[in-house]
């Protein structure tokens, strides 16, 4: 089968991954890349210097590809930032023959009908916040997150009769600009694109694997260099994403000032917080600078999960990645801390540090017989972006379910 390269061009890393799906659902890892940017290449999530980009990216394509041996057939490529707007929408459609099933056609309608919607609404909020009224924006993600007919939950709604259908979907847009920038990219690397991904929404995907009917609940927290996105998940679909731009950079700063040192010393400090590699008198300053800007950090986790309140309590089980997760003062504070009691938990939070052996339907015995993997949290986006590739490439499964059914319906 045809090899997919996942592209995750984060603040602090980019990572690639490439891998050859099978019939049966799984993804062989064939190789993976890892490569350093320099501050300035992006800005809250999103490209800033396109050249710049090209070059760390070539260092991780050339690092991926001589592990697999064989270069990638088509690409996926994730986009983050505070401007990507990822929401569920609540439709109540009325049938003007209820007694008329259900067919493929009107279903298409309805959604066409609700994708647009949701673009007009995410190209006035962007607008809004970035003070442009001509913004354009680009339908990224889009997917149901359940379904009702006359009050009744059911799993296809394809041959059923009814009057009141209610639907909610996910849908996630991205201004253009920061489309055209990964395109550009991607041209400029000689890689075929086959679709653009919102990063939470490719974790999701990759805690969901093949199994399409998943009852899988929690909220995923992706702390990247420059970001945090939220996504959070109710028994197997995407109620919505959130991002804001605080991520482990922002840490970095704050040791960098609090302590008097420059960018690089700073994040030296804050990988060694945890080793055991600083003196009792540096460790005290680095842990009293993260604190300081934890608070900061989880005043953006709370607003970003208030925006949440409708759809009742929020799912006690949250996951996190991305290279940010990796300060055990953050996962401590997750876990010890009453931050959540202003948000509608029914408990405290249990908190996790993602491990890619949990994730379904992997297989790396090649990275591992050779010496290769570097596969950890860091690298969950990547592996949810692979998944969103073989969505695309499958289409509509063959199986009569919702989530599988009307796939095809939903590809841009």
């Amino acid at each position: 089968m045809s090899t997919i390269l996942a592209l995750d061009i984060g603040t602090e890393f980019v990572k690639a991954v490439l891998a050859r799906p099978s019939k049966k659902g799984e993804l062989e890892i064939l190789g993976v890349g890892k490569a350093k940017q320099t501050e300035g290449n992006m800005s809250a999530g999103a490209v800033a210097d396109i050249p710049a980009v090209v070059e760390v990216c070539e260092e991780a394509l050339v690092e991926v590809e001589e592990q697999a041996g064989e270069r990638a057939d088509q690409t996926v490529v994730g986009i983050a930032g505070e401007l990507i707007k990822g929401n569920t929408t609540t439709v109540n459609y009325s049938r003007k023959n209820p007694n008329k099933p259900i067919s493929e056609s009107e279903m298409n309608e309805i959604i066409k009908k609700v994708q647009q919607k949701s673009g007009e609404v995410a190209k006035k909020t962007v607008a809004l916040e970035t003070g442009n009224d001509n913004v354009e924006v680009r339908l990224i993600n889009s997917a149901i997150v359940s379904l009702t007919i006359d009050g009744y939950r059911i799993s296809n709604p394809i041959g059923f009769k009814g009057s009141d259908l209610t639907i909610q979907f996910y849908t996630a847009f991205a201004p253009l600009i920061h489309v055209a920038a990964i395109e550009k990219v991607c041209a400029e690397l000689n890689l075929d694109l086959l679709t653009v991904a919102v990063e939470p929404f490719a974790v999701c995907r990759a805690c969901l694997g093949d199994d399409l009917e998943s009852n899988f609940s929690g909220i995923v927290m992706d702390i990247g260099g420059g970001t945090t996105d939220i996504a959070v998940v109710e028994d197997g679909g995407v109620e919505g994403t959130k991002m804001f731009s605080i991520g482990g950079r922002s840490f970095t700063h704050q040791i960098a000032e609090s302590l008097g040192v420059d960018f690089d010393t700073a994040e030296n400090y804050k990988l060694n917080y945890d080793t055991g590699e600083l003196d009792d008198r540096v460790k005290s300053k680095v842990e009293t600078a993260i604190s300081r800007n934890l608070s900061v950090w989880l005043t953006g986790v709370e607003v970003a999960l208030e925006e949440f309140n409708s759809t009742g309590s929020l799912p006690r089980n949250i996951l996190l990645c991305g290279g940010g997760a990796s300060l055990s003062l953050l996962q401590e504070t997750l876990a010890i801390s009453d931050w959540y009691e202003s948000l509608p938990f029914s408990r405290r939070p249990i908190i996790n540090l993602m491990d890619v052996n949990d994730l379904p339907n992997l297989i790396t015995e090649k990275l591992n017989v050779a010496g290769l993997s570097e596969l950890d949290h860091s690298f969950i986006t990547a592996l949810g972006l692979l998944r969103v590739g073989v969505d695309t490439l499958a289409g509509a499964p063959a199986e009569n379910k919702l989530k599988a059914k009307i796939a095809k319906l939903l590809q841009n």
